[in-house]
């Protein structure tokens, strides 16, 4: 399966500890495509439900794919945990998520 950077997928992220995110649930894949194209691992950003307007939140509101990106919560996976795809990001929220990404850890 070829996954692409910005993807959504859904991931089972079980097992978890502590206050990692658990459940099965939508992720956005954030590594880049050369290294998903030859790497076992990814490196994604779980959707949540519900949050609060925090500035490391973003949501999404298209027609399958609903939730707050949670850039707190930057993980790499193993490929096996992904369930399928349901889509990809706008360009927008590419913008949206480069943005917040930049200014959590490189500003």
């Amino acid at each position: 399966m070829e996954i692409r950077q910005y993807e959504v997928v859904l991931l089972n992220l079980e097992p978890t500890i502590g206050s990692e995110m658990k459940k099965t649930r939508q992720c956005v894949v954030l590594s880049p495509n050369e290294m998903n194209k030859y790497l076992q691992t990814i490196v994604i950003a779980p959707f949540t439900s519900s949050s609060k307007p925090y500035p490391t939140r973003i949501e999404i509101t298209q027609e399958v794919i609903k939730g707050w990106i949670v850039i707190d919560q930057i993980r790499t996976v193993d490929r096996i945990r992904i369930i399928k795809s349901l889509g990809y990001l706008t360009e927008k929220e590419i913008d949206n998520v480069m943005n917040v990404i930049k200014e959590t850890y490189v500003d």
